[in-house]
């Protein structure tokens, strides 16, 4: 922080490896990042290593199946080119292409689920870090989904500890003056999407620590 200036800092560390289940999400966190890790900090970690610590690859040669036993509703689909795209409520309430099922970066003949609890697992990931580094610092799990009326894609948090995801400013006054009666800014969403700056797709990168929001 910085007079004049607020200012947070993501960075996103290598020497994670590939994550398969039973792994230990804590123990791999802090290998990585535990010498760069402060008080406040927020670890934010891809839910596709999740999925894959708690077992959640399943053997599925169609999609398509594994897609239907997700989903609680069909919210929106088109077909073209002989593909239908299913926009979705799955079993979390979330809304997604293809209730949030994951065939990239997974085995042949397999796809990820999503974890069965994310806040559950974003609890039990805090809690392992705290009490191996002696730190107070939050964690975030995010997913990828588009946006209604959007074009393209942006990460967003689907669990959450020790981190304040929703910022009330309801009664407060804005520059002018006015009263905000509806404004609650989702920090979480918007602390995943700017981890996803760093992590990224492809760069084997999939856990960020942010910085400087510790009053989050």
């Amino acid at each position: 922080m910085t007079r004049g200036a607020i200012e947070f800092v993501v960075r996103a560390p290598e020497g994670i490896p590939e994550v398969g289940e039973g792994d230990d999400l804590v123990e791999l966190t802090l290998r990585a990042v535990g010498s760069d890790l402060r008080d406040g900090d927020i670890v934010v970690v891809t839910s596709k290593i999740v999925s894959k610590a708690e077992g959640r690859t399943l053997a599925a040669q169609d999609r398509e199946e594994a897609i239907l036993s997700e989903t609680v509703r069909v919210v929106a689909e088109r077909t073209h080119g002989g593909h239908t795209t299913r926009i979705v409520e799955n079993r979390l309430g979330i809304i997604a292409a293809a209730a949030g099922v994951d065939a990239s970066n997974t085995a042949p003949g397999t796809v990820l689920l999503l974890p069965v609890d994310p806040d559950a697992s974003a609890r039990a990931l805090a809690a392992g870090i705290r009490a191996r580094s002696g730190l107070r610092i939050g964690v975030i799990i995010t997913d990828t989904l588009g946006r209604p009326w959007r074009e393209g894609q942006t990460d967003v948090a689907i669990g959450a500890a020790g981190v304040q995801v929703i910022e009330d400013l309801r009664g407060e006054r804005d520059a002018a003056g006015n009263v905000m009666s509806v404004t609650t800014p989702c920090v979480g969403d918007e602390i995943a999407a700017a981890a996803e700056l760093v992590k990224q797709k492809s760069s084997g990168r999939p856990i960020a620590i942010v910085s400087g929001l510790g009053h989050l």
